[in-house]
């Protein structure tokens, strides 16, 4: 489990750190909100025909959640490479607690580190390479995880979210 940080001097020396943003704010045009409103009436509309009502209910959160997130602007988040494990934010992953990572790199539109945790309950970390020289990344990462040569692409549940610019 990641560990809130309260010391940053037990963190290890710092090998790579850059800002990102916490999550990727999409542009969204009225058409957008017209599609999406029509298809969320629609969701909850057979939920609620074929007597689902949990369905219906997931439906209209995830359009609460949607909408709240699109009024408000995501952080800066602070992501460190260190010699004892990986921070982001005020959240650090020591190595141990890390699987493997991998590098999708496809500029203009995907540039990102995926690091995955050996716990089935943490979810992938996706951390957005930026300007970042990824041959450089690659090469501290290898220290101190093994990398995943066999992926090559991200998962298809980010490019859905990116696709329908719901995350």
């Amino acid at each position: 489990m990641p560990q809130l940080i309260k010391d940053i001097a037990s963190l290890g020396q710092v090998l790579h750190e850059w800002s990102i943003l916490e999550y990727e704010q999409h542009e969204r045009n009225t058409a957008w909100y017209v599609i999406m409103g029509v298809l969320g009436v629609g969701l909850v509309t057979y939920a609620l025909l074929t007597g689902n009502f949990l369905f219906a209910l997931i439906v209209v959160l995830f359009a609460i959640i949607l909408f709240l997130q699109s009024h408000q602007s995501p952080r800066n988040v602070l992501f460190q490479i260190t010699d004892l494990g990986v921070v982001v934010g005020s959240r650090f992953y020591p190595y141990s607690e890390l699987n493997n990572f991998y590098v999708v790199y496809n500029p203009p539109e995907v540039k990102n580190l995926f690091i995955s945790c050996k716990s089935t309950w943490r979810p992938l970390l996706r951390i957005p390479l930026l300007d970042k020289n990824p041959v450089e990344v690659k090469y501290s990462l290898r220290e101190f995880l093994t990398e995943d040569l066999e992926k090559e692409d991200e998962p298809m549940s980010e490019k859905i979210g990116r696709n329908w610019r719901i995350h």
